[in-house]
């Protein structure tokens, strides 16, 4: 597979003609003998970065068809990015500035969806996608590759790559013969200073390994993704050797050294923290992935003995992160001085009018597109609870699940098997009204475009993937107050490994320690046999190891579907006519503490 076209790897990219002299001052003339020595040459710039935008580029929420709030009254998107990024620029002066983002860019709200399914890029006089017009007006000068730029297949990604006027960076990223760079590993910019030798900047883009677990099916013989510290340690050298003064790397990977995917790939999901320790000759990262803010983190490299200052802005454009870099010239060129890192609140500036402007159309078709009405509800249902109770808003997503695997393998091999099904809260907010039902609505439920699969398992096997599953519980001992702000997420588990599973019936006693809390597990009304089997409708990023869930990745696969479940949930809606929560819900899973219900 080539590189990028605008990716050019042995040369440089000039960013602006000069400097202001505020931000560097220039060497003085030549002095007479005796005269006091000329001061330090020193240059000053900054480079800005965001990471995980997930399609966002308005301050609005696609399922709740209002503007984006939540309870830090947060506000998202490249439009009020683009509003920091010019506050930024003329302060520091555009040509001392880089803009870069650390992956997730077209996956995760409805207009990044319509562009890859509804009205996709890659069809004949195809659209631009939006994320693309957005970060090209603004003028992001790289971008890492992120995870979830995978999930609607390498041709929707390779037209977003071609769409964007910045390169594509992983440089952990390779094709699977020739295990050469699939993408561009890196960029180079040089930043024209007032007192010399430009300063040459290198962006080393690193993706996440979990992308040969999470989207096998569109990467399987086609790319392999190595780890990024064996990457990092390859690349940094060279660029160094290349005249890189600074080095700075994009990784959309977490710092916490950890992993969900268990001993599925021998590598580390967050692995930012320990490339910055292990990795010397790199000055600052930029992290994603791990979708949390972290304004400035320090990690000392074992080999240099010197810190590199590691950011992480908050998911979908909600913050902004500054590296601000001050250099002095030293023995013939740049040398870094000091690295400070920060992040600026999107929720402090108002929507740059010329983004909105851009994108106004596509907005206004993806508006109207969720909500058209599909369908009925004879009943409200929420997820408000769905974290500690079995409600039927949850029954619903694994009813359709359960009901396509049976009918998909009906009169098969395994068609008179039982089918049980997992479905995860992705959104505390999720609501199905009572009355008409739109897009937006059954698209909530469902907020990721995982695909749907039937894995085979025996009893004993579903008993452990419950008990991993139950570990999300806080302890809390029989009689102990319960709060539920603080019963769940235990250990920083976060709802979306959290998996309720229907189609049998159990107790998770929460008083007891994990691994030891699934009681009275039941199908049909009788003791589960650990030798019985089952079909397990799961999603493919379960499936595939996400989590780190037992048995289920080393399960026979049954049956697979190539469309998204949120999908298969509104085809549903949408034969169905009418949803009708008697026909599906039922309290099949409960918390309780010693034999006694919690709630």
């Amino acid at each position: 597979m080539s590189l990028n076209r605008r990716t050019f790897l042995e040369s440089s990219v000039a960013v602006g003609a000069g400097a202001t002299l505020a931000t560097g001052v220039a060497a003085a003339p030549a002095q007479a003998h005796g005269a006091r020595p000329r001061p330090a040459r020193r240059y000053s710039f900054t480079v800005m970065g965001t990471t995980d935008l997930h399609g966002n580029v308005f301050n609005w929420d696609y399922f709740t068809d209002k503007e984006f709030d939540d309870k830090a009254h947060n506000d998202v998107g490249l439009a009020k990015i683009s509003t920091l990024v010019d506050q930024v620029r003329a302060e520091k002066g555009r040509r001392n500035t880089l803009l870069i983002d650390a992956g997730d860019t077209i996956q995760g709200t409805q207009l990044s969806y319509y562009y890859a399914k509804v009205d996709p890029i890659t069809a004949r006089r195809g659209p631009v996608h939006p994320m693309a017009q957005a970060m090209n007006a603004i003028g992001y000068d790289a971008a890492a590759l992120g995870n979830h730029e995978f999930n609607y297949g390498i041709p929707v990604l390779r037209k977003f790559e071609e769409q964007c006027d910045f390169p594509l960076l992983g440089a952990n990223a390779l094709d699977a013969k020739t295990l050469r760079p699939a993408f561009a590993p890196y960029s180079m910019h040089r930043l024209r200073t007032p007192c010399g030798r430009d300063v040459r900047v290198a962006v080393l883009g690193l993706t996440n390994p979990g992308i040969a677990i999470w989207d096998k099916a569109n990467v399987s013989g086609r790319m392999v993704f190595p780890g990024l510290e064996e990457q990092a340690a390859k690349w940094v050298p060279k660029l160094r050797s290349m005249g890189a003064d600074v080095v700075v790397v994009s990784a959309h990977s977490g710092s916490s050294g950890t992993s969900s995917y268990g001993d599925q790939l021998p590598y580390v999901e967050n692995a930012a923290g320990l490339v910055a320790e292990q990795v010397p000759g790199i000055d600052a990262i930029l992290v994603g992935h791990a979708h949390t803010e972290i304004p400035e983190y320090r990690v000392r490299n074992k080999v240099s003995g010197k810190d590199v200052v590691l950011s992480e802005p908050l998911k979908w454009g909600q913050r902004l992160t500054l590296f601000d870099f001050d250099l002095v010239w030293s023995k013939g060129r740049w040398v870094v001085e000091k690295v400070g890192a920060r992040v600026l609140n999107s929720n402090a500036v108002e929507e740059d009018p010329e983004i909105v402007g851009l994108l106004a159309d596509e907005h206004k078709k993806v508006v109207a597109y969720v909500n058209q009405v599909i369908g009925s509800s004879s009943a409200t249902m929420a997820t408000v609870e769905a974290p500690w109770k079995d409600e039927p808003i949850i029954d619903l997503i694994n009813h359709v699940q359960a009901e396509t695997v049976r009918a998909a393998l009906a009169g098969g091999e395994y068609g008179a098997l039982p089918v049980l099904s997992q479905a995860s809260c992705f959104s505390r907010t999720a609501a199905i009204p009572a009355g008409r039902v739109t897009i937006r609505d059954a698209a909530g439920l469902y907020v990721f475009e995982n695909t749907l699969e039937a894995r085979l398992l025996t009893g004993a096997q579903l008993k452990d993937y419950l008990e991993f599953s139950a570990r999300y519980y806080v302890r809390t001992a029989a009689g102990a107050p319960v709060d539920t702000a603080k019963l769940t997420n235990a250990d920083g588990i976060p709802d979306y490994n959290y998996d309720a599973v229907y189609g049998v019936t159990y107790e998770i006693d929460i008083a007891r320690p994990a691994g030891e809390r699934i009681v009275n597990l039941s199908y049909d009304g009788r003791p589960v046999d650990p030798a019985a089997r089952f079909v397990f409708a799961v999603n493919n990023y379960r499936a595939s190891g996400g989590g780190a869930f037992p048995h289920v990745a080393g399960a026979p696969q049954l049956w697979a579907n190539s469309d998204e479940i949120r999908n298969t949930i509104i085809q549903w809606v949408k034969a169905k006519g009418a949803i009708d929560p008697g026909q599906f819900a039922s309290v099949g899973w409960r918390l309780t503490r010693d034999g006694v219900p919690v709630f």
